[in-house]
């Protein structure tokens, strides 16, 4: 598949890879892969694809957390256990 240069689509592109903290390329990947099982033809079928993919990017970001509330997560102790350290 050849790369897509449209304007509108490139913006659907990098509001999805915003959304889901990846790269550009990868968003487009992610939406190219969309297109191909959908059998899109014309740039507006592959625009109207991109932001199916936006809109259900944007309902499933309200369930996550940020990144810095996923990391306070990351970085607790469990009971018990906080002087256990394991060496590499």
């Amino acid at each position: 598949m050849y790369p897509i240069n449209d304007r509108q689509y490139l913006k659907i592109c990098a509001e999805i890879a915003k959304l889901m903290s990846i790269s550009l390329s990868s968003a487009k990947k992610k939406v190219e892969i969309q297109i191909a099982k959908e059998g899109s033809k014309t740039i507006q079928e592959k625009i109207q694809v991109a932001q199916n993919v936006l809109k259900s990017c944007e309902k499933n970001d309200g369930d996550k957390l940020s990144s810095s509330e996923i990391l306070d997560k990351l970085m607790e102790t469990l009971e018990g256990e906080d002087n256990f350290l394991t060496e590499d």
